[in-house]
């Protein structure tokens, strides 16, 4: 038990998280092979795996090699082969929020399914062919094609109208969302699944298409033996008149928009594949405790840089100042893994900074590493600033002019506005006096007369503004000509 009492003791809140995770992908794929492969495939890939976590466990490397390439490939083929279930897949994803709230579908009324269900007796009795999709939460349009758009509220006038022989789109399928058609002359998807669609004719292969995939219903008639069949979950049943449609449209809009007091499809879905969720629960933590728990640290040295924050407006921080320090980390080898260098960072705090040499410790805290690795230490474990307080002094603009002027004119007066600008600098450059500001280069060789400029100042990087930032001066230079 003493293993057992050690993961659960080292146990994080992100290795419950990555459980969690790999159950849900393990519980979908359990489902979708349960519902659309063969599990004689399931069993197969189980195998492979079971081989596979063995052949790790006793350091195989020459199988576990192979058996890398195998599931690469596998995944490859599998995608290729059952894109289609995995397009679904992931529209599902899309509208998981909608589990709980009322489904996009607004459910009929009473009066108005009675109405649907007698139409579709009506057409049979008269053996009329008739294809009618009532929407569910997934999306349909990627599946439709053609059609003319409506959106009209049902009646049995207008869907006898659209069904009749003699309308142009009697022999598409009508889509309808609620209480409204949305479309009629629609195309549908026609199903490869032979052992359902046995000898039944071009509508009741159109309706198990789309009940394929999607979670619509699908009601036909057929003109040939004035029947009435619904498709619904993959799945094609012929039913025994207008009454057994009623009952299978009250049910289909009960679970579409569940009543007040009744469990909601989230609660349904909870419910549901009990057994592959503790299934897919118990291998999620087998492959954590094979993959992803490892009791031994490692360390491993990193040369990583430091960060200077802004520091107060009455200071700056003199050159040259330390860039890199060396850092080692300790932590599972998977947390190295998935460990980005780039992201390591070592940011200072400056809060305290006064005048002059001072030390700045260099602590674990200020470190940016992942949670999953532990800072052992830095090295140096200190690093020496020097501080300099900002002064105001007035430095003058000096104009910077480039170029020759051409030839027979000479320069008169060049002038700038303002002369000199206010700023704040070190307080020891300011007893030097070494500090110049300089306008941007003025071209003269393009001058024909007097011109004024509005040009932005070229500073040193210790220079700094009271306003923020440097103002823009004016330039005017006066040219005349040579006798």
């Amino acid at each position: 038990m003493q293993p057992i009492f050690s993961i659960i003791n080292n146990l994080r809140i992100q290795d419950i998280l990555d459980i969690i995770i790999v159950s849900f992908m393990i519980y979908a794929l359990l489902v979708w092979f349960k519902d659309r492969a063969s599990r004689f495939v399931l069993v197969g890939i189980s195998v492979v795996g079971a081989i596979y976590v063995t052949a790790r466990f006793f350091q195989l490397y020459l199988t576990t090699v192979v058996l890398q390439g195998f599931f690469a490939i596998l995944i490859f083929v599998l995608v290729v082969i059952f894109q289609e279930d995995l397009r679904r897949f992931f529209e599902h994803l899309a509208i998981i929020g909608r589990f709980g709230r009322q489904a996009r579908s607004v459910g009929l009324q009473h009066e108005e399914t009675e109405m649907l269900a007698a139409t579709a007796a009506n057409l049979a009795r008269n053996r009329i062919g008739a294809l009618i999709v009532l929407g569910g939460d997934d999306p349909l349009d990627r599946h439709l094609s053609g059609g003319t758009k409506l959106d009209g509220l049902i009646s049995q006038s207008l869907l006898e109208s659209i069904f009749d022989p003699h309308s142009p789109g009697h022999d598409g399928a009508i889509i309808i969302y609620g209480n409204r058609i949305a479309r009629f002359g629609c195309h549908l998807p026609l199903s490869t699944n032979m052992d359902r669609i046995g000898a039944t004719g071009l509508r009741h292969t159109a309706a198990l298409g789309i009940a394929e995939r999607s979670d619509a219903l699908c009601i036909v008639v057929s003109e040939e033996r004035g029947a009435i069949s619904i498709a619904r979950n993959e799945n094609i049943q012929a039913l025994s008149g207008g009454a057994a449609l009623r009952n299978e449209l009250e049910t289909f809009y009960r679970e579409m928009s569940p009543e007040k007091g009744k469990p909601s499809r989230l609660s349904q879905e909870i419910k549901k594949n009990t057994r592959e969720k503790v299934i897919a629960l118990a291998l999620a933590c087998i492959l954590w405790v094979v993959f992803g728990y490892q009791k031994e640290s490692i360390r491993r040295d990193f040369l990583i840089p430091i960060e200077y924050p802004s520091v107060s407006h009455q200071y700056i921080l003199e050159e040259p100042k330390l860039t890199e320090a060396k850092v080692i980390l300790s932590g599972p080898t998977q947390a190295f893994q998935l460990l980005n260098p780039d992201t390591l960072k070592i940011s200072l705090k400056l809060g305290d900074i006064h005048e002059g040499k001072q030390a700045i410790i260099l602590t674990r805290e200020m470190v940016k590493a992942p949670s999953s690795l532990t800072v052992v230490s830095v090295i140096p474990p200190e690093i020496t600033i020097t501080a300099s307080r900002f002064v105001p002094v007035s430095i003058p603009v000096d104009v910077h002019t480039t170029g020759m002027l051409p030839r027979g004119v000479a320069i008169q007066e060049i002038s700038v506005s303002p002369s000199s600008v206010r700023v704040l600098v070190p307080a020891a450059a300011a007893s030097q006096g070494k500090i110049k500001i300089r306008t941007e280069p003025i071209d003269l060789s393009k001058l024909a007369g007097q011109t004024s400029f509005e040009v932005s100042l070229r500073y040193p990087p210790n220079v700094r503004f009271e306003d923020g930032k440097p103002p823009s001066v004016q330039v005017t230079v006066r040219i005349k000509k040579k006798n």
